[in-house]
């Protein structure tokens, strides 16, 4: 029998970030597929080839990407990805980027972490703020 999937977009640039963060992700989450793309443009490109039922559960943006950045994709966003569970994760951690993003609908904007507990906590924080589509799996 095959597992459900929770499916997640992660938007950053860095593929050092990008590969830190799925490893702790899947260590979490076992029955997680994430789709990666390295800019907000590219982000909103790969939700617009998807179909409804494809949708991911879970969209995480890096605040400073280059074309678009979280806030930029953020105001871009379909009304039918608006629905869609939407953090930020950044090394910025000023209040006028913090604020801009969670006025257009971030759930929460994390800074990037420093060290394995941290990023392990930001981990469980960002399922508990899914927990509804977790707890589907």
């Amino acid at each position: 029998m095959q597992q459900p999937t929770f499916k997640i977009l992660l938007a950053d640039d860095d593929q050092d970030d990008q590969i830190i963060l799925i490893e702790a992700l899947q260590e979490a989450q076992p029955f997680i597929d994430i789709a990666t793309v390295f800019n907000g443009k590219e982000a909103i490109q790969y939700l617009s080839t998807l179909s409804p039922s494809d949708y991911p559960n879970l969209i995480i943006l890096d605040y400073k990407m280059p074309i678009y950045n979280a806030a930029d994709v953020l105001s871009k966003m379909e009304p039918a990805y608006k629905g869609i569970p939407t953090v930020v994760w950044s090394t910025s951690n000023q209040s006028e980027h913090i604020e801009q993003c969670l006025s257009l609908g971030a759930l929460k904007y994390f800074t990037k972490p420093s060290s394995q507990p941290e990023l392990s906590q930001l981990v469980s924080d960002i399922f508990v703020i899914c927990q509804p589509q977790v707890e589907k799996l």
